[in-house]
Order: structure tokens, then C-alpha cells, then sequence
């Protein structure tokens, strides 16, 4: 039980997060991928800010002998950038772009009950 109330109470930070930063705004992220056009750097801020964080808390994280709520952790042992991670990439980056969503956004979005988020989490 424990387990499920830290689980809900960290997704529900991380959705406040998206929303506050307005990530859950898909206009403002098209914004943000349209540098030709309407450019707006804001969200760049957002992604930096959270870059930091988890430079420095991966330092101290990974040091431990496993999570506080998990026997180990799992961590990619891949170290090379090959054919199905560029594919990926860019049909993540393809769908991000035309939607305005990618995953965690899309459910934060369901709060809003909004049918375009409803379609985006239907769809993945």
C-alpha cells in the first residue's frame, strides 16, 4: 500500500509539474518546436531545469545499492546509438510535433478532460 500511495502522490507532483510549466499545452509546445516561425523558448527553460536536477541526483542516486522501493534498478546497459533508437526518436519527435503531446503531458492532459488528450493516450 505504501508503495501505491508514493507511486499516485509522485505522478501527481510530476502531472502538477507539466501543468504549471504548461507542457500539458500543446500550442505551447508546438511553439516551442516551431524555431522558423512563432519560436517560443520558454519550455526550454522547463527541460533545463530538469536536466540539472537529474545531473545532480543521478550522482547520488545510482550510488545506492538499489531504489527505496525496488529490488534493483534498471538502467540501459546500451551504449551506442543504433537503428531502432534513431527510429524511434524520430517517430517520437514526429508525433510530438503534429500532436503537440508526448505521454506524460497526454495523461496530465485527462484532468483537463480534454478530447484531444483522450485521443492522444487512446492512440498510444
Amino acid at each position: 500500500m505504501t508503495r501505491i500511495l508514493l507511486a499516485l502522490s509522485s505522478g501527481t507532483i510530476f502531472g502538477l509539474g507539466l501543468s504549471l510549466s504548461q507542457m500539458i499545452n500543446p500550442e505551447k509546445v508546438q511553439n516551442f518546436l516551431d524555431i522558423a516561425g512563432h519560436w517560443d523558448p520558454s519550455l526550454a527553460f522547463v527541460m533545463l531545469g530538469a536536466l540539472a536536477v537529474s545531473l545532480v541526483s543521478f550522482r547520488f542516486v545510482l550510488q545506492r545499492p538499489a531504489p527505496l522501493l525496488a529490488d534493483s534498478f534498471h538502467v540501459s546497459r546500451k551504449r551506442h546509438i543504433d537503428r531502432p533508437l534513431l527510429l524511434g526518436a524520430m517517430l517520437f519527435g514526429i508525433g510530438w510535433g503534429m500532436s503537440g503531446y508526448y505521454p506524460g503531458p497526454a495523461v496530465a492532459a485527462l484532468g483537463l478532460l480534454s478530447r484531444e488528450a483522450l485521443v492522444m493516450v487512446a492512440s498510444i
